[in-house]
């Protein structure tokens, strides 16, 4: 029969600890995210998988700020975060430091995130596009592939949050086990 866990059997992590551990090598470059509350999600899931680090570009909020917090609950101070107000300046800049550029948005040739698992020594950055207008065509046009989550309803349109956990999940499953101490 299962149980709800305690908060003291979760073997959570201080915020110290956390900075001293492995991380997954995935960068997160929000483009022009406009929701504080998806801001805040998306950090608390970079958490969860020990994302190496998020760029908040362009109109994307930043740290600190209470509505970003509402939803990261802290997540804000343990994952690792730069701004950049030119999202196509920081594509480039990573793709000189050899990151494939990899963009979560329905795509003419796009992946399901299932065929684009992270390998151990790949330099990816993950680009979360705007909710409602994905993607920006500059950072399409640059980006080395697509990934699409699969969709069968009439709306073909996630929460830019939801999606985003659901391809960080996939994408980096093959390298969890390597996070276990």
């Amino acid at each position: 029969m299962s149980r709800k866990l305690h908060i003291t059997e979760m073997n959570r992590l201080d915020i110290g600890t956390y900075k001293e551990r492995k991380k997954i090598p995935l960068t997160i470059l929000l483009d022009n995210v406009r929701s504080m509350n998806n801001i805040g999600s998306i950090f608390r899931t970079a958490d969860a998988f020990r994302i190496e680090r998020m760029i908040l570009c362009g109109i994307t909020a930043v740290p600190p700020h209470p509505m970003i917090h509402k939803t990261a609950l802290g997540a804000e101070e343990s994952v690792e975060w730069e701004y950049s107000p030119s999202i196509l300046d920081r594509v480039l800049a990573l793709k000189a430091e050899g990151y494939e550029i990899w963009a979560l948005e329905l795509a003419t040739h796009s992946l399901p995130p299932e065929q684009s698992l992270l390998q151990k020594n790949q330099k990816v950055a993950l680009v979360i596009g705007n909710e409602v207008h994905g993607v920006s065509d500059e950072v399409i046009a640059l980006a080395d592939r697509c990934i699409e989550i699969p969709q069968y309803g009439t709306k073909h349109s996630l929460n830019v949050s939801v999606s985003t956990g659901i391809a960080l999940y996939t994408l980096v499953s093959p390298l969890l086990s390597s996070l276990e101490d």
